[in-house]
């Protein structure tokens, strides 16, 4: 008894159900849209019941919830490594492209992307996670840009955000693109936004 209670607390174990049932609702997002996707099909494909699924998120929209959130680790861990790197500031940006553009043009996260812009349409608790995200994106940026490091840290703070803004909708932006577009890839995509990204990170 007591070496089946300490299986079912031991934090590893516990980590490593959350991150089969957030796979699996994933991969069923993705394929059946948020709403077309039930805790039968998400408990079918984690391999596991829905009773069980229950014992580590409340509710279908907590695991949406819990994607977020780990989106939001995944930036942090970026936005750290930015940080962290020394150099020049406008250099390390334009390498960071790399993986944006990558990430971006990837169908099965632009898929789930897209399924959860559309649940926040209409559920203002995941609108409320995204916008949370969102802004934890931009105040990262904003700190990275208001650096020492930083050619365009004594821009005054309306024309700092009008670029942090605009670079955040061409870099989503490619979500759409490749959703219309399928043929487009990071190359191309490099071509442009490389150059493009670099004025808005230099004084005009």
């Amino acid at each position: 008894m007591k070496e089946k209670s300490k299986r079912q607390t031991d934090p590893a174990l516990v980590q490593a159900r959350r991150e089969q049932v957030l796979s699996a609702a994933a991969d069923c997002f993705r394929r059946k849209g948020y709403h077309g996707a039930g805790m039968a099909e998400i408990s079918k494909t984690a391999g596991m019941s829905a009773g069980h699924i229950y014992n580590y998120f409340a509710s279908k929209e907590a695991i949406i919830e819990s994607i977020i959130e780990q989106d939001m680790e995944k930036l942090f861990s970026i936005f750290q490594e930015y940080e962290d790197q020394p150099g020049d500031l406008v250099t390390i940006l334009l390498d960071g492209l790399d993986y944006a553009v990558e990430h971006h043009t990837d169908v099965n996260q632009g898929a789930l992307d897209l399924e959860m812009f559309a649940e926040a349409a209409r559920n203002d608790k995941v609108a409320e996670q995204l916008r949370k995200s969102d802004c934890y994106a931009r105040e990262k940026m904003r700190n990275l840009l208001l650096s020492e490091r930083s050619l365009i840290k004594d821009l005054s703070a309306t024309e700092l955000e009008s670029r942090i803004e605009v670079m955040f909708a061409m870099i989503n932006g490619i979500t759409i693109r490749k959703t219309l577009n399928p043929h487009v890839d990071k190359a191309m995509l490099l071509l442009a936004l490389r150059p493009a990204m670099r004025v808005l990170l230099i004084p005009f």
